[in-house]
C-alpha cells in the first residue's frame, strides 16, 4: 500500500531504490494497483457517509453548517493530518477490529504489564504478591444447562419458604421439618442368597412336624388319651379364692370390737356392746330384674253358652239405639231389604202388578248391598306396609326383662350350602341375632330372640332340615350320618351378638377367643366338650 500526500516525501529514497531494482514496466503497474484501490476505498467512504448524513435529522444538519460557515478557516497541516487518521481507522475497520471511533493518540492505553513469575512459578505483580489468575474451565452445554435449573428450583423453593412464613406466621410451628415434595425413585431391591433356601426348609420342617403330630393325635384317639386332654384343657379353672374362709365375716366385724382373737377379762371374745340395740332392720325387697312393673290381670275364660247370650245381648242393645234414632228422626227408616226369596210376602200386590220392574228393583238393591259390603272389607283391608308391619310385630318379641337363648351344636355345616342358606335365612326372617362359628367336626350355632321365635327356630334346626341325609367323616375317616343337638337353652340379661352372621376359625382357641371376645366362652366350652365326648363314642 503506498503512502499518501506526506507519505510521498518521506519515502523518496526508498522509491529511488526499487526503481534501480524493478523495471518501468512494473513500477506502472503497482501505481495503477495503488490508485485503483485509492478510488475504492474513497467510494466506500463516500457512500458510509453519505449513509451516516441521510440518517442525521436535517435540524442537525442546518446547526452543523452554521456552525461550519462560523468556524475559521482550516490549515493545510490540520486537514493532512485528520486524512491520516481517517486512513488509519478505514485500516484499522478493513482489518476486523471492532473500534467505530480511534481515540486521539493522548487518550491511547499503555501497554499490557509484563508476565512476571517467581522462583515457584507462581505469577506475582512489580511488589512481589501474589496474582490470582482467572482460570475458565471448559464444560457441556447440558451441564450449564442442568446448573441453571438446579438454581432456579433452589431460588424459586427459597421464594416459596418465604411466602409461606410471610403468610403463616401465626400457624408455623418451628418443631416440625418441612420434608421437599420430591419422589425418590424406585431402586432395585435384591434378595439375599440363601432366603428362598430357608423357606423351603421351614417349609418342610413344618410339613414333617404335622405328620408328627397326626401320628401323636391317631395313637392318642385309640387309646382314649386326647379326648380326657382335651376335656381338661376345656374345663373351666377354678378360683383360687373360692374356698377360702374369712377369718371374720363381715357381718361379725360390726359387733367385735377387734377381731375373734380379742378377748375380754373373763376370757369370752370382746363385743362391742354399743352396737347392739333392741331394733330389728329389714333388708329392703327388691324387684327381680326380669319382673314386670306392669300389674299383671287374670283372663276371664267363658264357656260357649256365655259367648253366644254375651254376642246376642250387644246385638240387640245396637238394634235398640238404632231404633231409638229413627224414632227421634235423626236417622231415615232403612228400605226393606228385600230377597228374591220374600219378594211376594213383603210387596204383595205390587209385585203382582209389575213383577218384572219389581224384580229388577230387588236385583239392583242386593248388588248396592253387596257393593258396601265389599268397600267396607276393602276399607278394612291393610296396606302392604301395615300388613307388612303387622307380620314384623308378631314376629318381634320385647326382650327388655330377659332375652331367650339357645346353642345348637352341628357336626359339620361348612360344605353344606343349601343348610347353610337356611339356618341363616331363617334366623334373620325371625329376627334373631347370633352367630354360626364354623370349626371341624364341631359347628355351634347361638341364636338370640323371645320365646316364640326360639320355638319356631327349634323346629327348623330339629324336626324340619334333614341333617341325617347327609353323611360326614369323623377324625378317623369313616363316614357317619350328620346331627344337629340342641346343647342348651335358658334366658340372659342382654344379648350379646348382633346380626346372625357366619365366622370360621381354623384353631379350637381362636373360636374361643372369639366366644370369650363376647363374654359367653361357656357357650364353647359346652358344645366343644359334648363334640370331643361323642367323637370318643364313635371312635
Amino acid at each position: 500500500m503506498l503512502p499518501k500526500n506526506g507519505g510521498e516525501g518521506k519515502n523518496n529514497g526508498q522509491n529511488t531504490e526499487a526503481a534501480t531494482k524493478f523495471s518501468m514496466a512494473h513500477i506502472q503497474m503497482m501505481m495503477e494497483n495503488a490508485q485503483r484501490q485509492i478510488e475504492e476505498r474513497k467510494k466506500n467512504l463516500q457512500s458510509i457517509k453519505n449513509n451516516k448524513i441521510a440518517n442525521i435529522p436535517a435540524s442537525a444538519i442546518a446547526a452543523a453548517d452554521a456552525v461550519t460557515a462560523k468556524a475559521p478557516a482550516i490549515s493545510d497541516a490540520e486537514r493532512s493530518k485528520k486524512i491520516a487518521q481517517l486512513q488509519e481507522q478505514i485500516r484499522l475497520k478493513l482489518s476486523g477490529t471492532l473500534a467505530n471511533v480511534l481515540p486521539p493518540p493522548q487518550m491511547v492505553q499503555d501497554k499490557p504489564k509484563p508476565l512476571i513469575l517467581d522462583a515457584e512459578g507462581r505469577t506475582v505483580d512489580g511488589s512481589g504478591r501474589t496474582v490470582v489468575v482467572p482460570q475458565l474451565t471448559p464444560t457441556l452445554k447440558a451441564n450449564i444447562r442442568a446448573k441453571k435449573r438446579e438454581s432456579t428450583k433452589t431460588q424459586q423453593a427459597a421464594e416459596r419458604v418465604q411466602n409461606d412464613e410471610a403468610n403463616d406466621t401465626h400457624f408455623h410451628d418451628d418443631r416440625i421439618a418441612l420434608k421437599p415434595a420430591i419422589r425418590s425413585k424406585r431402586s432395585l431391591r435384591f434378595h439375599e442368597p440363601g432366603k428362598f433356601q430357608q423357606l423351603a426348609e421351614r417349609m418342610r420342617m413344618k410339613a414333617q412336624l404335622e405328620k408328627l403330630q397326626n401320628e401323636i393325635s391317631q395313637i392318642a384317639r385309640k387309646t382314649g388319651i386326647s379326648s380326657a386332654t382335651k376335656l381338661a384343657l376345656i374345663a373351666p379353672k377354678a378360683e383360687s379364692h373360692s374356698n377360702d374362709v374369712p377369718l371374720m365375716e363381715w357381718w361379725d366385724s360390726v359387733i367385735l370390737a377387734d377381731d375373734l382373737n380379742t378377748f375380754d377379762d373373763q376370757g369370752n371374745i370382746s363385743i362391742r356392746d354399743s352396737s347392739i340395740t333392741n331394733l330389728i332392720e329389714h333388708p329392703t325387697q327388691m324387684r327381680p330384674p326380669n319382673e314386670s312393673s306392669r300389674s299383671v290381670y287374670l283372663p276371664v275364660f267363658l264357656t260357649k253358652k256365655e259367648r253366644k247370650k254375651l254376642r246376642r245381648q250387644n246385638r240387640r242393645e245396637a238394634w235398640k239405639e238404632e231404633q231409638e234414632k229413627i224414632r227421634l228422626g235423626l236417622e231415615p227408616p232403612p228400605e226393606p231389604k228385600l230377597r228374591i226369596s220374600n219378594l211376594m210376602r213383603v210387596l204383595g200386590t205390587e209385585a203382582v202388578q209389575d213383577p218384572t220392574k219389581i224384580e229388577a228393583h230387588v236385583r239392583e238393591q242386593m248388588a248396592k248391598r253387596q257393593k258396601l259390603h265389599e268397600e267396607a272389607n276393602a276399607a278394612r283391608k291393610l296396606t302392604d306396609d301395615q300388613r307388612r308391619d303387622k307380620k314384623m310385630r308378631k314376629l318381634k318379641e320385647d326382650t327388655t326383662l330377659g332375652v331367650h337363648v339357645a346353642v345348637y351344636r352341628i357336626r359339620e355345616l361348612q360344605d353344606q350350602q343349601s343348610k347353610k342358606f337356611k339356618v341363616e335365612t331363617n334366623a334373620k326372617q325371625l329376627f334373631l341375632t347370633g352367630v354360626c362359628v364354623l370349626f371341624r367336626d364341631c359347628c355351634v350355632v347361638v341364636v338370640e330372640g323371645g320365646p316364640k321365635q326360639q320355638k319356631k327356630y327349634r323346629r327348623l334346626m330339629l324336626h324340619r332340615i334333614k341333617w341325617e341325609e347327609d353323611l360326614v367323616k369323623n377324625a378317623d375317616g369313616n363316614e357317619i350320618p350328620n346331627a344337629c343337638v340342641l346343647v342348651w337353652e335358658g334366658t340372659n340379661q342382654r344379648r350379646n351378638f348382633g346380626e346372625f352372621k357366619y365366622k370360621s376359625f381354623p384353631l379350637e382357641k381362636s373360636a374361643r377367643d372369639f366366644f370369650q371376645k363376647h363374654h359367653v366362652e361357656h357357650y364353647w366350652d359346652l358344645a366343644y366338650s359334648g363334640a370331643v365326648l361323642e367323637a370318643s363314642e364313635d371312635s
